[in-house]
């Protein structure tokens, strides 16, 4: 278990988030440890998709096209 793991059950145990589920606080770090790794896969897949690399702290931001907008 890394250190990002660690302190994800300390900080699910000291508010009782395993309560609502009776799920232990391990686990649960584990299950959203996974989740993080799944959506930077995911993220990563769709920048491949649509041949971008976006560079943290790049704070451009294009407006979308509306359709028969000018």
């Amino acid at each position: 278990m890394n250190e990002f793991e660690k302190e994800l059950e300390q900080l699910i145990n000291h508010h009782s988030q395993e309560n609502g589920s009776n799920t232990p606080d391990f686990i649960l770090a584990q299950y959203i440890r996974a989740c993080l790794e799944n959506f930077n896969r995911t993220t990563i897949a769709r920048d491949k998709w649509y041949s971008v690399r976006l560079v943290p702290g790049d704070s451009r931001f294009e407006e979308p096209v509306v359709d028969g907008g000018q």
